[in-house]
């Protein structure tokens, strides 16, 4: 059995041999038709995903984890993780570290973000509650000791992508010691609202995008950056998505029913849902613009723009949140002149 040189571009002849080497006798032990090996999936990442078929007639996912740009001891450490808190993560059947290839378990064909976007209400509602289901039991049964901290020194370095790829990079603004100090302002005020929080394994990108339809439901993938940090990170990550969005009504909706349930489990979220929903609005302001800033630096460094499309969805949140509570005011005029439409400025808290 061979594996189809028509299916898979290479970077280089070392890359390829070398996982020929490692997968050719993995095909006997795991039942493998490496013939059948394709494109599964990409991400932001160096990573790439490839399925390929057994003889039993399921299939397998292989990660392409090219060092010295990726690291797999992280995916392997939070895969058991998960796994141990009874939650779906793709086993690890195989695994080589040092060159960075993983045989993992297949969780299926269907993203959550494309369920979602095909969903009616209701079956929308199913899979959000399931998503938040699955959160709290991720929140309070993976065990957090040893990950990184989400810290003031990683928050202020998230934080930074803003000014560095978005406003200079891909608008080609400098911003004057007034406009720093605003921001410094706006900065100080996040990163204070996210270190005032309990902390919980915070998977960082609990999204519609890294979730499987699966049984069961939902699978979880792409948690390798598992940190420990803010109990509201992840709610705020599923809620205000990079790639669909929702009214206002439902959000609050799912976010009382997490918190109902999140209680009821022990996590520490706060008592009060109004301060609860702030510490969430906040928390998703702090990634958004950490977002921005990232899409830009792939368009500008790595060569993929196609992320700089969902731009406005992200400027369209932060400027909702800033107008919303008065200590975040002052960014409204730093993101104004990147904006198509001016925003009316005004705050309610």
């Amino acid at each position: 059995m061979t594996v189809s040189p028509d299916q898979i571009e290479w970077p280089d002849a070392a890359r390829h041999s070398a996982f020929l080497a490692w997968i050719t006798p993995l095909a006997d032990s795991q039942g493998l038709r490496l013939d059948t090996l394709a494109p599964a999936s990409a991400d932001a990442s160096f990573r790439r995903y490839f399925r390929l078929a057994t003889q039993d007639g399921g299939s397998r996912i292989v990660m392409d984890a090219p060092p010295p740009q990726e690291d797999v001891r992280p995916f392997i450490d939070i895969a058991g993780r998960i796994a141990r808190a009874g939650l779906h993560a793709p086993a690890v059947l195989a695994a080589d570290e040092a060159q960075g290839f993983v045989l993992l378990a297949d969780l299926g064909r269907t993203p959550y973000l494309a369920a979602l976007r095909e969903a009616s209400a209701a079956q929308a509602d199913t899979l959000m509650r399931d998503a938040f289901k699955a959160l709290v039991q991720f929140q309070g049964q993976v065990d957090p000791s040893g990950l990184p901290a989400y810290d003031d020194a990683l928050l202020r370095r998230e934080l930074a992508l803003f000014p560095e790829w978005c406003v200079q990079r891909e608008f080609g603004i400098t911003w004057t010691e007034a406009q720093q100090g605003l921001w410094t302002r706006v900065c100080d005020a996040l990163v204070a609202s996210a270190l005032a929080q309990p902390t919980v394994a915070v998977h960082r990108d609990w999204m519609p995008r890294n979730l499987m339809l699966s049984e069961p439901n939902p699978g979880i993938l792409d948690f390798q950056d598992a940190v420990r940090g803010p109990v509201t990170y992840d709610v705020a990550s599923m809620l205000r998505d990079a790639f669909i969005s929702w009214d206002e009504e439902r959000e609050i909706d799912w976010t009382v029913r997490y918190w109902e349930r999140a209680r009821r489990a022990g996590l520490p979220v706060n008592e009060d849902f109004g301060e609860y929903w702030r510490q969430v609005e906040w928390m998703g302001l702090q990634r958004h613009l950490k977002v921005l800033g990232i899409f830009c630096r792939l368009k500008h460094r790595d060569g993929k723009p196609a992320y700089s499309a969902d731009l406005p969805r992200f400027f369209a949140y932060a400027t909702k949140v800033a107008m919303r509570y008065a200590p975040l005011k002052p960014l409204l005029p730093l993101i104004e002149p990147m904006q198509d439409a001016k925003v009316a400025v005004g705050y309610t808290f």
